[in-house]
């Protein structure tokens, strides 16, 4: 699927949360909200990036924006995930990677083949897309994502 662009209405969703909740880019509406797609629960850079956003989070908090991560993995596996390091968003399972395809998260990268393309995308209260990042470093972007809130 290619790029979401800033501007473009976001695709809807509803996934499950690692409580096995559905959460939708409905429920999302009304304020700006962080998606963000990662490959792995507990891999290297992923639980950097995970923690980055978690010791960030009361910064997104006071600016009412909800952080959501997304990756393949099952509603068991975000839980460990989420108590080993203690972090406090949620975390939605697209074990069929259609939401991830929708948002241009899923695809051919280069070298590696197919698979999750580590994205970040800032939803507009209106549902529509502020702003995205393709093929994120994770160090350092939760950083950079809290910057996009105050322009």
């Amino acid at each position: 699927m290619p790029q979401l662009t800033e501007g473009q209405k976001a695709p809807r969703f509803a996934l499950p949360d690692q409580d096995g909740k559905t959460v939708s880019s409905d429920s999302l509406k009304g304020k700006p909200a962080v998606v963000y797609f990662y490959p792995k629960d507990d891999t290297p850079g992923c639980t950097t990036e995970a923690c980055q956003f978690n010791d960030n989070l009361q910064q997104f908090q006071q600016a009412g924006v909800p952080v959501v991560g997304v990756s393949p993995d099952d509603a068991g596996s975000h839980v460990q995930f989420r108590n080993k390091y203690g972090l406090r968003f949620t975390l939605l399972s697209d074990p069929k990677h259609e939401t991830m395809a929708a948002y241009g998260a899923w695809g051919d990268r280069p070298g590696r083949g197919e698979g999750v393309i580590r994205s970040t995308v800032l939803l507009a209260p209106d549902g529509t897309v502020q702003k995205t990042w393709y093929g994120v470093k994770a160090d350092g972007h939760a950083a950079e994502v809290l910057e996009a809130l105050k322009s």
